[in-house]
């Protein structure tokens, strides 16, 4: 009697470390998925473990920043915000969107067109410019982070030949594997900060398209366009790893143009800082959305949207990473009350374009 117990015990231990030996291969097999990337190694981690924003084995940002500030917890915050319900995440109708055929715009015309999220298509002075396209999964999963109805009518075929892709950071909503991939071979010059580099060296990139950035570093494009390499306030990770590459902010210069791209981040300094160092600036594009009280730290706030635009002095400001996914628990419309916020309250132009549609930047 006490053999048969004990082999049933045997069998039960058996099983549950059959299961737990299981799903440990597959997780392996899961994050060893091309679409993860890979993290820095050889001498690009060796020019890495020289930056100074690197030490401890991570980048760090430049003001102390905590990624989760719930009381909590994370585990606590992370279960609130994904079995907590809340009215408005989504939209209920289609988004308001339109197709426009990119490749018919002339390259004498300057342009912008978003696609929703942080995803744009910018034209100057003859030169095509994408920056964090997400067409085809915003997630490890494509099931997860779905897009809003209505928004999903680009694809990868849909954009033209691109002179430089930028990528601020490589989270998953910014860096998509599926989109990079369709466009490597109709993409001259990868922009990234350091560490980003990886990734697309690993999917096949050649290593000398890839212009790769520390912040307050700057690339010569061609002639005429010159690129610098800003901080912004956030991380960085494609799993479990976390600022083994860095995040940033560009500010590109055209012959005609002064742009620049925020990328994700929480208010600072560096705002000010930026605006005084590079006065003129054109068109500045902010990120205003998938913001949370959690977080507050690592995401622009709504309360600091319009500090951080009059801080820049730019002439016109647009917003991004909102209008596509939900990324945190406001109402997805939040964040298009906020731009008409800082158009009527705060005095500021302010482009509300719907998605695909042309932005005339003279």
């Amino acid at each position: 009697m006490k053999s048969r117990k004990k082999k049933k015990v045997y069998m039960i231990i058996g099983i549950i470390a059959g299961v737990i030996i299981a799903a440990g291969v597959a997780g392996i097999v899961f994050v060893n998925r091309p679409q993860f990337g890979r993290l820095p190694q050889g001498e690009r981690l060796e020019r890495i473990r020289k930056s100074p924003h690197y030490r401890d084995g991570q980048f760090h940002n430049l003001h102390p920043t905590v990624q989760m500030t719930a009381k909590k917890g994370r585990l606590g915050a992370l279960w609130s915000f994904v079995f907590k319900k809340e009215e408005g995440l989504r939209p209920q109708e289609d988004v308001p969107a339109v197709k426009t055929d990119l490749k018919s715009i002339g390259r004498d015309e300057n342009v912008l067109v978003w696609f929703g999220h942080s995803s744009y298509f910018i034209q100057a002075d003859g030169k095509r410019i994408l920056v964090d396209p997400v067409f085809c999964a915003a997630a490890p999963l494509s099931f997860l982070n779905k897009p809003f109805k209505g928004t999903d009518i680009y694809k990868p075929e849909d954009m033209p030949d691109i002179d430089y892709l930028v990528i601020t950071h490589d989270h998953w909503d910014h860096l998509d594997y599926g989109t990079v991939m369709q466009l490597k071979e109709r993409t001259g010059k990868v922009v990234c900060p350091l560490g980003v580099g990886e990734h697309f060296e690993y999917w096949g990139f050649d290593k000398s398209r890839l212009v790769e950035l520390d912040w307050f570093e700057d690339a010569g494009l061609d002639e005429g366009f010159l690129i610098h390499c800003l901080p912004s306030r956030h991380f960085s990770g494609r799993f479990l790893k976390s600022n083994r590459s860095l995040w940033a902010s560009f500010l590109i210069e055209t012959p005609s143009q002064k742009i620049y791209m925020g990328g994700d981040g929480g208010y600072d300094t560096r705002f000010a800082e930026i605006g005084k160092k590079y006065p003129g600036i054109d068109l500045a594009i902010l990120e205003n959305g998938q913001y949370n009280e959690d977080w507050k730290y690592i995401h622009t706030m709504p309360a600091y949207l319009a500090q951080a635009a009059e801080d820049l002095k730019a002439e016109k400001y647009l917003t991004v990473h909102h209008s596509k996914f939900a990324l945190a628990r406001h109402r997805w419309d939040e964040p298009l009350r906020n731009a008409v916020n800082l158009k009527e309250k705060d005095s500021l132009d302010v482009l509300m374009p719907v998605i695909g549609e042309i932005t005339y930047l003279n």
